[in-house]
């Protein structure tokens, strides 16, 4: 088994196929119908064993770095109109890219404005696994 990671981005992605807006212009019934959506789709690979962890993200956030011993820390932000933002996630745990593959669409087609599946973009990543230790 490999574990991925499906990451939802709030932008930065190719254009989607159908034009649904931000989720913040949708009814209420739209952004639950979307919801149950996602924890349909969770439960499901939770019953399958296929499910590891989701998580989502408020927009709001900061690029931060180290400036040196003493120094404040450098932040960028935050600018979230600038920024790939991430969404939310989730971890998988399959057999096989193809499966990831196969999993992440049918996570694309949440439903969205008007109930219409969304088609969005999701960047498929396998978790580093193993020692990252350098060899001379």
């Amino acid at each position: 088994m490999v574990k991925y990671l499906l990451l939802k981005h709030y932008r930065g992605t190719p254009p989607p196929a159908v034009e649904c807006g931000p989720m913040d212009r949708w009814t209420p019934e739209e952004v639950d119908a979307h919801m149950q959506f996602m924890q349909a789709f969770a439960n499901r690979l939770q019953e399958t064993g296929e499910f590891v962890d989701t998580q989502e993200l408020a927009p709001g956030g900061a690029f931060v770095r180290y400036d040196g011993e003493g120094r404040p820390p450098v932040t960028d932000g935050p600018f979230a109109e600038t920024k790939d933002l991430i969404a939310g996630w989730m971890i998988i745990d399959v057999e096989s890219w193809d499966r990831a593959v196969q999993l992440a669409a049918e996570l694309s087609a949440a439903p969205g404005a008007g109930g219409a599946p969304i088609c969005e973009w999701l960047e498929v990543r396998p978790l580093l696994t193993g020692s990252c230790a350098v060899t001379e």
